[in-house]
């Protein structure tokens, strides 16, 4: 197969709707465009939230606060059921070998384990965050789920 043998499967491809050709064809005199006005002018574009002038509702409503997004704390989630596909030489789990195992992303600091899955093998878990039913489930196989 080459790029220039590719063909579109039949149906595809729709005929240009003409617009503004004559009354028959559906779209003739307006061309879909309404009455007379702004926007039935050629070039014509209203940027978002545009009143007409009048007091939009974005600047008629109190804006207060401000969230610097350059200081949020990046929180890797991971289930129960994913600690059970590490190798099974692996006792310890921290961020930094589920990194390794490429479970989360490497720059990723702070992990949470939610309780999805089941979890046959007993496990030493550190992580920042765990759910009750993750925190049972650990714990019922013999492991354990230490807050760091």
């Amino acid at each position: 197969m080459k790029l220039h043998n590719l063909q579109n499967v039949a149906g595809a491809v729709h005929r240009k709707k003409r617009v503004g050709c004559g009354e028959g064809g559906g779209h003739g005199k307006t061309s879909g465009r309404g009455g007379k006005g702004q926007t039935a002018r050629s070039g014509s574009s209203i940027r978002p939230g545009f009143e007409g002038g009048q007091m939009p509702l974005y600047r008629k409503l109190p804006h207060r606060g401000f969230n610097n997004y350059n200081h949020r704390t990046e929180i890797a989630v991971l289930n129960v059921g994913d600690l059970a596909l590490l190798d099974a030489s692996v006792s310890e789990v921290t961020a930094v070998s589920l990194a390794a195992a490429g479970l989360i992303r490497g720059g990723e600091k702070a992990v949470k384990i939610l309780g999805d899955g089941e979890l046959s093998r007993a496990l030493k878990v550190t992580a920042a965050k765990f759910s009750e039913s993750a925190k049972a489930k650990i714990e019922k196989a013999g492991g354990q789920a230490i807050v760091a």
